[in-house]
């Protein structure tokens, strides 16, 4: 009963799941990707359940998704006083830009970066990689998010 109570007193308040952006388009053509750029590959599957039909060609989408950076990083943040790694820092950066297929602008040169802090030492090094890995995986994921908000919002 108070399981009831509780779905009840959700859907009454508006609550709803997480749905993909509605896009203002039904075809995109993604140039500018390294030819194995997991970031694109996510992309592609995310636009795909969008129904978003991708074109190889450009000249055949009504907006072509232009990546101008596609780049993983990582530095060193702190070391020890014997010069081993303590602390990283992982970055992922995309700089892209939306146009037409004659030219016309949709969105100008846009940036989303992301940073993550991750200790790290010798003696687990291999955690630390797949911990990496992982960390990654998820500021992808953010960064797919976050283009596919920013596509949502382009009007033809």
């Amino acid at each position: 009963m108070l399981a009831g109570a509780a779905v009840t007193g959700l859907t009454s308040c508006g609550f709803q799941l997480r749905q993909p952006p509605q896009l203002a388009f039904r075809s995109i053509a993604l140039t500018g990707f390294a030819p194995r750029s997991p970031l694109a590959d996510e992309l592609r599957r995310m636009l795909d359940r969008s129904q978003v039909r991708l074109e190889d060609n450009p000249a055949q989408a009504e907006v072509v998704f232009q990546a101008m950076a596609d780049l993983r990083e990582r530095g060193v943040v702190a070391t020890t006083s014997a010069a081993q790694v303590r602390e990283m820092q992982l970055r992922v950066r995309l700089r892209f830009r939306t146009h037409t297929p004659a030219g016309r602008e949709l969105t100008p040169i846009a940036e989303i970066a992301l940073s993550r802090d991750m200790s790290y030492s010798e003696n687990v090094a291999l955690a630390k990689e797949y911990e990496e890995a992982d960390l990654f995986r998820e500021m992808q994921s953010d960064v797919v998010g976050q283009v596919l908000r920013r596509l949502a919002a382009v009007k033809l």
